[in-house]
């Protein structure tokens, strides 16, 4: 075939060409899909214990025992998809198992709704009796507040023996980490000595290891110079201690404008996580710093406010393809009742009801918030009360398994059709959807919507397509087979 151009010639063109890719790729290398915590859950460091998240796991289905105590009243308190099919209550849902054991799958063609609430319901009560908690702060910073400095060393201390001794018992959840205050001028010394004690409390009492899946949140970040400073305390303690080199790792809180908008006008938010050196896992949007840092007044900070979701873009549109996490923050609407029984006595029948419609609306807008956060691809969320766990699994379940019917059918024949494009009811799929509806498949899974083999089984992908995390990949190898 003829051409104009010689190998020579292009060269100079493609050399130029590939060292950008190459930059571009070593930039965004896109999605690990290893599992990401659907939350993360804080507390002052002062009340920490080796055994707190099972505690917090036993609390919160106190909550729903009293205030839930069955599918059909979770469904109508957050008022979820086809609730209005259920009755107020029932007396036990042997007759909804039975005909799950006949087939599911007509079960939920049948009755949507009825299926959705007792699928979510079984699921959050698994969760609260298995892993309640799947990620925990221990909070240095608003959680704890400011403390004489011998006080805070004796917490940072006595915090991380429970660490450790966690780690022994296997009390620990899947995610743990410490929030140490912000790197202020006047904040950093305390900061980073608190940090110390820490880390040198813990390797002592573990043996020279560290958790799994152990980070440290770095608050109000307003300069690269913060992030910066972390990480070269990072490379002296690991140098220090013997740990291997890039075992700590940071998470970043977006809660000040500068974090988004820098002094020059700037997307700051790349600059953040260069200057960690490749240290930085997430950025966690803080909703009420950040709504107070753009001058709104308190009655109108909140989740859903326009200012929120500005933020939340801005760190998807600087931090895609880079592998970084973004988690939400958090519903400061607590599902509290409003009134305690005085001791030996019992509440009359209107302040029974009166705890019931407080913890349900709290319920409500904490399940609202979540979706919220689901429907705009921010997959994790901060929560403050063991109460709120009910609502998180409920929430992040129903998100998934609402559109579980309409997934499954697309993707199986979309993978089917291999390259082909394919047309399901009136939903056009590319290649670019085929990726996104897998992603739907992974996320079920990672945040246990779906279990493997249910979705394996559903999609149509054997376990190894499914863990490829790649749409590619299976088409791919479907051409060779």
């Amino acid at each position: 075939m003829r051409t104009t151009l010689s190998d020579d010639a292009t060269r100079e063109i493609s050399a130029r060409l590939s060292e950008a890719n190459r930059e571009f790729a070593a930039r965004y290398p896109g999605e690990s899909f290893r599992r990401q915590p659907v939350h993360t859950v804080y507390g002052g460091a002062h009340l920490f214990k080796s055994d707190t998240t099972p505690r917090l796991g036993a609390l919160a289905r106190r909550a729903l025992d009293a205030y839930a105590p069955n599918f059909a009243a979770f469904a109508h308190a957050l008022e979820l998809p086809g609730a209005d099919e259920l009755p107020d209550s029932v007396a036990d849902d042997s007759s909804v198992r039975a005909a799950l054991e006949g087939g599911e799958a007509a079960f939920r063609a049948e009755h949507p709704g009825v299926w959705l609430a007792h699928k979510v319901y079984t699921r959050v009560v698994e969760k609260l009796g298995r892993e309640p908690v799947e990620d925990f702060r221990i909070d240095f910073e608003d959680g704890y507040g400011n403390r004489p400095d011998a006080e805070e060393d004796g917490h940072a201390a006595s915090a991380a023996g429970e660490v450790a001794a966690g780690m022994k018992a296997g009390t620990l959840p899947p995610f743990i980490g410490i929030r140490i205050k912000t790197f202020t001028e006047e904040l950093y010394a305390r900061s980073s000595r608190t940090l110390d004690v820490f880390l040198s409390a813990l390797l002592e009492g573990s043996g020279g290891r560290l958790p799994e899946n152990f980070v440290v949140t770095l608050p109000k970040v307003t300069v690269p110079e913060q992030v910066a400073a972390l990480a070269d305390l990072f490379e002296l303690f690991e140098r220090a201690t013997g740990l291997a080199e890039g075992s700590l790792k940071m998470e970043l809180m977006v809660e000040t404008t500068q974090s988004i908008i820098d002094r020059r006008g700037r997307c700051a938010l790349p600059l953040l996580v260069e200057a960690a050196r490749g240290r930085c896992t997430a950025a966690h949007f803080g909703t009420y710093d950040y709504t107070a840092s753009c001058q709104i007044t308190a009655a109108h900070q909140h989740m859903t406010h326009p200012a929120c979701d500005h933020a939340r873009h801005a760190m998807q549109v600087a931090l895609g393809g880079t592998g970084v996490w973004l988690s939400d923050g958090a519903t400061n609407i607590m599902p509290v009742p409003a009134h305690r029984a005085p001791e030996g006595g019992s509440l009359t029948p209107e302040q029974g009801a009166e705890n019931l419609r407080t913890v349900h609306r709290a319920w409500r807008l904490h399940y609202e918030h979540i979706q919220h956060s689901l429907a705009n691809a921010f997959y994790q969320g901060w929560d403050l009360h063991p109460a709120q766990l009910p609502t998180r699994y409920a929430a992040v379940y129903t998100f998934f398994l609402e559109s579980l019917g309409p997934a499954s059918e697309r993707l199986s024949n979309f993978v089917e059709k291999a390259a082909r494009a394919t047309l399901v009811g009136d939903v056009f799929d590319d290649a670019a959807t085929g990726q996104g509806l897998l992603n739907y498949f992974l996320r079920a899974v990672n945040c246990g919507a779906l279990s493997e083999q249910e979705a394996t089984r559903l999609s149509g992908l054997t376990t190894d397509e499914l863990r490829s995390g790649s749409f590619v990949k299976i088409l791919r190898n479907r051409r060779h087979i």
